[in-house]
């Protein structure tokens, strides 16, 4: 026998992931990691047997429960379940899972659909922070089916707008939390930066690269993930991360000057893969460093003007526009806010079966 856990898949933007109510799940966190590490087939290169997608980005876990504070409507954990490692990482957030945890909440009854338009007020339990994300409901019932072409996504899906509030330092406490807007590490200048993702950013030209490396030849280069190793591990005590070997935080990012007319390109590792295209809130911390005079995007990156720009984000597969509300001028500049459009499907509904050897099941 096997213990039987009801799963909904969805794809929540640029990602895929397994969705659970947090009470069909063992309360004790180190249980529930083994079970979702069952759930995905990790640790194995092709999670041959589990429902991961072989991928980082297709081994994803959103688990619901009831809002534990009076300003949201849901609480959201994000856990990230490495492919070829046992391990469970819950110590950062995904905006791109994020995005179908609306519509699940919709779905499943948590949340009232309202004709028109629903927004979810989402509590980012990972790091405390707040999104809200107003999700298309047209005769009280979920759209999924729209215009929106998002880049990293095949066709076209209702829009799913994300609005952000108070993300600066979500994770490391500060935006900037080396105090400093650029720092060396290593002998090559970086900003360590979290406005929602904990990101250390670096010109692809001080790495002796140009940025617009493929993926494929990005990972196959691995004098230089070597280098952007070291320096992450280093970076992690300077960001108030501690230790990071064993965590996927902080993000590494090289930036350059954009190909096709947006505010900058990037080429993200998560942290030892690179990124298909770019995580959502990763997207925010490198525009927000854009709007950051001093950061090492001066000089690569294209600022827009006005106290509400839209900045287009370049990345492998295409790019992610992310609209910010600055406060203050010139070196006394803030953002207030960053909100972007993202979709979602769901894709299946059903049960996943866990080993009694792992799990015998509620009670046990």
């Amino acid at each position: 026998m096997q213990t039987r856990i009801p799963c909904v898949q969805m794809r929540g933007g640029t990602s895929k992931g397994a969705y659970f109510l947090a009470a069909d799940l063992p309360a004790d966190p180190a249980l529930r990691d083994r079970v979702l590490l069952a759930v995905m087939g990790s640790p194995d290169a092709r999670q041959i047997d589990g429902i991961g997608g072989a991928d980082p980005l297709t081994s994803k876990v959103a688990i619901l429960g009831p809002a534990s504070r009076p300003d949201a409507d849901i609480d959201y954990l994000f856990a990230q379940v490495v492919v070829n490692e046992a391990r469970v990482d819950t110590g950062q957030n995904c905006g791109n899972i994020l995005a179908g945890v609306g519509p699940y909440a919709i779905e499943t009854g948590m949340v009232k659909a309202e004709h028109g338009v629903t927004r979810v007020a989402i509590h980012m339990v990972n790091t405390g922070q707040i999104a809200v994300a107003s999700v298309p409901t047209p005769n009280g019932v979920v759209q999924y089916d729209g215009d929106q072409a998002i880049d990293g996504v095949p066709g076209t899906a209702a829009p799913i707008p994300i609005e952000f509030r108070d993300t600066a330092g979500s994770t490391c406490g500060a935006l900037l939390p080396t105090g400093n807007v650029s720092d060396i590490i290593d002998g090559v200048q970086v900003t360590c930066i979290d406005n929602g993702m904990p990101m250390v950013l670096l010109r692809a030209a001080d790495l002796g690269r140009t940025g617009r490396e493929s993926r494929a030849d990005l990972d196959a280069d691995a004098q230089l993930k070597q280098r952007i190793e070291a320096i992450r591990l280093k970076a992690g005590p300077m960001m108030n991360l501690g230790d990071v070997a064993q965590r996927t935080v902080p993000k590494m990012c090289l930036v350059s000057e954009p190909a096709q007319g947006g505010a900058i390109n990037t080429r993200c590792f998560i942290p030892h893969r690179c990124h298909a295209s770019i995580g959502v809130l990763a997207a925010v911390s490198v525009a927000t460093a854009v709007a950051l005079p001093g950061s090492v995007c001066q000089g690569v990156g294209q600022m827009p003007s006005g106290s509400n720009p839209c900045l287009d984000i370049e990345h492998p597969t295409g790019h992610l526009s992310v609209e910010l509300t600055l406060q203050g001028e010139g070196s006394q500049v803030s953002v207030a806010s960053a909100a972007l459009i993202r979709t979602a499907r769901w894709l299946f509904d059903g049960r996943v079966h866990i080993p009694s050897r792992i799990w015998p099941g509620p009670g046990q």
